[in-house]
């Protein structure tokens, strides 16, 4: 197998330079930065059941709502794999803990924390 490298022109933000951008002055291509988390199971029941388990239990540690964008639910036919596949859409700062370490440094400064 050859390894081939393939070369994108991305501005800054990571979109392709050449992609259209919305005319309009209210639209735009947003850059909010979501992660995946992913729950597999060939049950769905029980793949939601894990799912709901875990948004309460994160939700718990963050001490706030997670930001979810999207739930995407996909299924696999083929033998041997788990058929359906769950994914939150989740912020990466939520993920990262970022909302506990702004809570924890406000208090450290002796400010409030919301």
């Amino acid at each position: 197998m050859s390894e081939e490298t393939i070369h994108l022109e991305l501005d800054e933000s990571g979109l392709a330079i050449a992609l259209p951008r919305p005319e309009h002055e209210r639209d735009q291509v947003q850059g909010v930065p979501y992660r995946p988390v992913e729950f597999r199971d060939d049950d769905l029941p029980t793949a939601l059941e894990r799912t709901a388990a875990w948004l309460r239990q994160a939700q718990e540690w963050l001490g706030e709502p997670v930001d979810v964008i999207a739930i995407h639910l996909d299924y696999d036919d083929r033998d041997g794999s788990p058929y359906y596949d769950v994914k939150l859409l989740c912020n990466d700062e939520d993920l990262a803990g970022a909302p506990l370490a702004i809570r924890s440094h406000l208090r450290g400064r002796g400010g409030t924390a919301a």
